[in-house]
C-alpha cells in the first residue's frame, strides 16, 4: 500500500503547484489576445465539444495528430500492461519487474524535452515517423525476446521512447491545427479517445497474450502503426 499513498501525495502536491504557480494561466492568456482580435469574440463561441469535433473534421493534420495519440498511446498501453506477465512466466522476480517498468516510464517521460525540441527543430511529422520507427522496432525487439531479460527491458525502454515522441508530437500538432477557441474542446476530445482506445487494448492484450502468447501482441501492436505510418507518409508527399 505505501506506494500508493506516496503516490497520492505527490498528485495532491502536483495538483497544488499547479493551482498556486501556474500564473498567468497559459490558455486565459490565450484567449485574451484571441478575444483582443477581429472575430474573436465570435469564434469564442465554439469552445465545445462539438465544435472541437468539427475543428478536428476540417483539419487533416488534426486527424493525423488524433491518430497518432491513440495509435501510440494504445500499443504502448497493451505492450507495457501484458510484460509483467510475460516477465513472471520466464521466472522474473518483483524486483527485476520493477526495474524493467522503471526502466520504461523513464524513457516515456525523461526525454520529453527532447522530443519536444525535436519537434520544433524537425517538424511534426518527422518526429512521428520517429515514434512510429521507435514503436515497431520496440514491438519487435520485446516479441521476440523470449526468456530474455534484457531484450525486454531494452525493448520497453525503447517503447517508452517512442510513446514520447508520439504524444508530444501529435499533441503539438493537434494544438497547431486547430484555431484557438476550438483548442480545449480538442484537446478533451483527444484524452478521451486515447485513453478509451488505450482501455479496449488492454483489455483485448490480456486474452490476446492468454491465447496466443507476448509475440503476438507485441505483432497485432505493431499493426496498429500502420494509419500513422500511411498517414504521416501522405503528408509527406503532400509537402514534397
Amino acid at each position: 500500500a505505501g506506494p500508493f499513498v506516496w503516490a497520492a501525495g505527490v498528485f495532491v502536491l502536483a495538483a497544488a503547484v499547479v493551482a498556486l504557480l501556474l500564473r498567468p494561466d497559459p490558455l486565459l492568456t490565450a484567449r485574451a489576445l484571441a478575444d483582443g482580435e477581429p472575430g474573436g469574440k465570435e469564434a469564442a463561441g465554439g469552445r465545445s465539444l462539438r465544435a472541437g469535433m468539427r475543428a478536428v473534421r476540417e483539419s487533416p493534420k488534426a486527424r493525423l495528430a488524433l491518430v497518432t495519440v491513440t495509435g501510440s498511446h494504445t500499443a504502448m498501453v497493451s505492450i507495457m500492461s501484458m510484460t509483467p506477465v510475460a516477465l513472471t512466466h520466464h521466472g522474473a522476480d518483483i524486483r527485476l519487474i520493477g526495474l524493467v517498468i522503471s526502466g520504461h516510464i523513464a524513457g516515456m517521460y525523461a526525454f520529453s524535452p527532447v522530443m519536444g525540441w525535436l519537434s520544433d527543430r524537425l517538424g511534426r511529422l518527422s518526429v512521428i515517423g520517429l515514434a512510429v520507427g521507435l514503436l515497431g522496432t520496440a514491438a519487435l525487439v520485446a516479441g521476440t525476446a523470449g526468456a530474455s531479460h534484457g531484450r525486454v527491458a531494452l525493448g520497453l525502454f525503447v517503447l517508452g521512447l517512442g510513446w514520447s515522441a508520439g504524444l508530444v508530437s501529435g499533441s503539438a500538432l493537434l494544438t497547431d491545427s486547430v484555431p484557438q477557441a476550438a483548442r480545449a474542446a480538442v484537446q478533451g476530445l483527444s484524452d478521451f479517445l486515447m485513453n478509451t482506445t488505450a482501455g479496449v487494448g488492454g483489455l483485448a492484450a490480456g486474452l490476446i497474450v492468454s491465447q496466443a502468447g507476448y509475440g503476438p501482441l507485441n505483432a497485432i501492436a505493431a499493426c496498429l502503426l500502420l494509419p500513422m505510418a500511411a498517414l504521416v507518409l501522405r503528408g509527406v508527399l503532400r509537402k514534397a
